[in-house]
């Protein structure tokens, strides 16, 4: 069987609506790396075989972390059996391997750096008056409020948001990463981020449903704005920040907000029950870890 795009492209569409479209994007490009390493090394690339598979483990172990061999691994099992074929990978062969790439990792997956309520107040005043500062504005806002992840932030509408009657608000999460079944998580937003929202919402033309619009020459598109736009949001804004303490555009992602927020709940006494609650996380494990460097002093 020839390997080529065209299959590896027909045989993810059979996950098509039972996966994620980013795993099924990562899914290709994992397939791609591992077909071209074949390639280059003049091997059939399926069937799997242990010894294929322990070759390509040993490979990446210079260069990727511990994490990402072990999702190429799965997603490569993954595609093998939707080829129809056996797995021969479970062996002790590569469970020997593996054992000796964990001890040889450092398994601490890089975090990005928290941003707490001092510093997002300082981000949000740096934002100009115009329409893309005013809509800054309020990203910022309910990001950290909503502990939202970037995709969430980007696939809020209209009709996902209440203002309350005590000045504050409150919203729908429709999906997310940990609910791809859409069983909805209810968020609550500050009396800061509804005041930011009505300014928002009063430029923002009626008849564009996305939240937070893409804006091109001082003019609101009916499209949302999409994840990398997030990401570079909080960068820049970061940036502009002066004359106190901060953290650098290369320790900070659409995540920093996220983690922030979490971080500042456990410093005012919120269990992690809560915290979990709030941002929508599954797995205790999980928040425990951005929740490690929060700057919390039991004994001040």
């Amino acid at each position: 069987m020839i390997i080529n795009t065209s299959l590896i492209q027909a045989t993810l569409a059979k996950l098509e609506g039972a996966y994620a479209p980013n795993t099924l994007k990562s899914y290709y490009a994992d397939t791609i790396a591992f077909v071209d390493w074949c390639s280059e090394k003049n091997i059939k690339p399926f069937p799997l075989t242990s010894a294929i598979i322990r070759r390509y483990i040993e490979t990446m172990t210079d260069t990727y972390s511990y994490a990402s061999i072990r999702r190429r691994l799965s997603c490569l099992r993954r595609i093998n059996k939707l080829l129809g074929h056996t797995d021969h990978t479970q062996t002790e062969e590569i469970y020997l391997t593996i054992r000796r790439l964990k001890r040889s990792k450092c398994l601490e997956q890089q975090q990005a750096v928290g941003i707490n309520h001092a510093l997002l107040v300082k981000m949000i005043d740096t934002q100009p008056d115009t329409l893309a500062g005013i809509r800054n504005k309020a990203l910022l806002s309910l990001g950290y409020d909503f502990l939202a992840r970037r995709s969430e932030l980007v696939a809020l509408r209209m009709t996902d948001l209440e203002f309350t009657k005590d000045g504050a608000l409150k919203g729908m999460i429709r999906k997310s990463k940990t609910d791809q079944y859409g069983r909805g998580r209810l968020v609550f937003g500050s009396e800061r981020s509804a005041k930011l929202l009505r300014g928002w919402f009063r430029k923002k033309p009626k008849g564009i449903e996305a939240f937070f619009c893409a804006i091109n020459h001082g003019q609101c598109l009916d499209r949302p704005i999409c994840d990398r736009n997030v990401n570079e949001i909080i960068k820049k804004s970061v940036v502009k920040v002066k004359r106190c303490e901060r953290p650098s555009d290369l320790e900070v992602s659409g995540h920093s907000l996220r983690v922030g927020a979490a971080q500042d709940l456990l410093i005012k006494g919120y269990d992690i029950a809560a915290i979990m609650r709030a941002g929508g996380w599954s797995n205790a494990e999980t928040v425990s870890r951005y929740l490690r460097f929060s700057q919390h002093n039991i004994w001040a």
